[in-house]
This record gives structure tokens, C-alpha cells and sequence, in this order.
């Protein structure tokens, strides 16, 4: 497994308020749930410059916690949400929010796929009330899952 299968890509529903992202990676199921599921998140989750993880924590088990904080534009942030659905290496699910954020939790979706030469990851990260949802938050899931590519792939 040399390179990855495809780029990763992804889209905005504005009208549904949810994000959708695909991308294959020459890196078996297990490898890339461990990815998902761990701190190995701070190497990933980023943007540099816009959107860097630096912690990340997780009690990975159906009713967990996970919590992640970094800086975004300048400022501070802090997310955190609850595992809802944890079937290694195939789905992983989560609720997401920013603290201090008025908004209620959005959900995020994993789903891992094995196919020839790796896995395909299906993202689906709705539950958004608009304007919260954007095409950057479509490019921000481009920009990770590249990085999550690269740092599997190496």
C-alpha cells in the first residue's frame, strides 16, 4: 500500500445542515479506526494556521467521552461529545460541540469500508443549524483527511 486511493472530497448540504466527506487510503480498517479513535486525532484534525488540534482525550466506548481543544483563526476553543455507536474498525459515532457555542451538538458519522488495496471512509457530520454550516467546514474535512492520508500513508 503505497499511495492513497483517491482524493479526499467533500460537500456541504446547506439546505440539510450537514457535511459530507469521502476519501480511500491505502491503510487497512483497523489502522485507520485507530486513527479516528485516539489521540493520533492531533496529528490529523488540522489546518494550519486555521484550525489546529492539540489535545485530544476519549473514553472510546459506546456513552464516552471525548474532548479536543487547539486553536482556531487566533482563538482558543474547546470540543467535546459523547460516543453514541463504537463497532471497530467499521463505524464510529459521535456527538460534537463547541463549548460556549448557543448551538445544540451536531453528530458525526464514520463509516469504514475495506476495499481492495485499504479503506474507504464515509463521513457524515449533520445536526447543523444554519449559518453554522459552510463550504469552509467541507474544505476543513478536505484539509483532514489529507493530512490523515499523509500520516497513514508515510
Amino acid at each position: 500500500m503505497k499511495s492513497s486511493l483517491s482524493a479526499a472530497r467533500a460537500v456541504a448540504d446547506l439546505n440539510e445542515g450537514a457535511i459530507y466527506a469521502s476519501v480511500e487510503i491505502a491503510a487497512p480498517p483497523d489502522r485507520v479506526f485507530r486513527a479516528l479513535a485516539s489521540e493520533e486525532i492531533v496529528n490529523w484534525w488540522v489546518n494550519p494556521g486555521i484550525f489546529d488540534t492539540r489535545d485530544w482525550t476519549g473514553d472510546v466506548r459506546v456513552g464516552g467521552r471525548w474532548r479536543a481543544s487547539g486553536v482556531a483563526r487566533g482563538e482558543e476553543y474547546v470540543l467535546e461529545g459523547e460516543f453514541l455507536e463504537v463497532e471497530p474498525p467499521r463505524r464510529l459515532v459521535h456527538t460534537w460541540q463547541r463549548i460556549g457555542s448557543a448551538m445544540p451538538p451536531s453528530t458525526l458519522e464514520y463509516r469504514l469500508d475495506a476495499i481492495e488495496g485499504g479503506t474507504r471512509i464515509t463521513l457524515k457530520h449533520c445536526g447543523f443549524v444554519a449559518p453554522q454550516v459552510t463550504g469552509n467546514n467541507a474544505v476543513g474535512w478536505e484539509t483532514s483527511f489529507a493530512a490523515l492520508v499523509a500520516l497513514l500513508e508515510r
